[in-house]
Formats: C-alpha cells, structure tokens, sequence
C-alpha cells in the first residue's frame, strides 16, 4: 500500500495533491463498505428469519428510487395493510392513504408513529433535504 505523501504540512493543515486524497476518500468509503458487510454476515451467521427485515429487495429499491412514496413501499415490506397501519399508528386510514398517495405529506408526529410501527428510522421516511 503506497502512502500519500503531504505536499506540505504544518502543525494544524497537510496538503495532498488531489489524486492522493481521492485515493483515501476511496479507501475510506471501501472500509465503510466492507463494515457494513461484515455486520449484515454476522447478522445472518446470527440466524433468524428477521435477519434481513431491515433491508429492502432490490424491486422495491427500484420503486423508491422511481419516487413512490417509501410509506407504502416499508408498509408492503413489512406485510401491512394500509388500514392495519393506520390502526397500529393510532392514525384514519384514510390519512394513510392520503399520505401515501401525496395529497397530504403527513405531519411529523404522524410520520413518527408510522416509523415506529414499521420497525425503522424516521430518516426511512421523511426526504432528504438537498
């Protein structure tokens, strides 16, 4: 393994040329990578049928990425019906569905309740700001 070698230093800054520092980006996003690989082997070393429940299929990675609402795609994963969402969250099923259809984007606190009756981050449902 080559070692970049600093341009210049100083007790506070090292400077690199770009190439050197791309090269360490890229290790360090491999490493992040290979974690989170070994962490889904031991969890499936572990067994249990739930080992994988947090991680979606690439079909429905694909309608997330197409932009249908990640509600309705967690809630189909997990074997829910709108309306048994709705009861679990404490919620009208007919929000639900006006959630999940995009003629309402649902208050925090509802999206909250939903996050937690479908076992995952509230960052799961809510889109990132660019």
């Amino acid at each position: 393994m080559n070692l970049p070698k600093p341009i210049a230093q100083d007790a506070e800054t090292v400077t690199l040329r770009r190439s050197d520092y791309e090269a360490l980006i890229e290790r360090l996003e491999d490493a992040v990578d290979i974690a989170a690989l070994d962490d889904l082997e031991a969890r499936l070393a572990a067994g249990g049928s739930n080992a994988l429940a947090d991680y979606l299929p690439s079909r429905l990675v694909e309608r997330l990425v197409a932009g249908e609402n990640p509600i309705r795609i967690w809630r189909e994963h997990r074997g829910l019906s709108a309306r048994a969402l709705a009861q679990a969250a404490d919620l009208t099923p007919s929000y639900v569905s006006e959630i999940e259809n995009g003629r309402k984007p649902g208050s925090l606190a509802a999206t909250a309740k939903i996050a937690r009756v479908l076992g995952i981050p509230l960052e799961n449902l809510v889109p990132a700001a660019d």
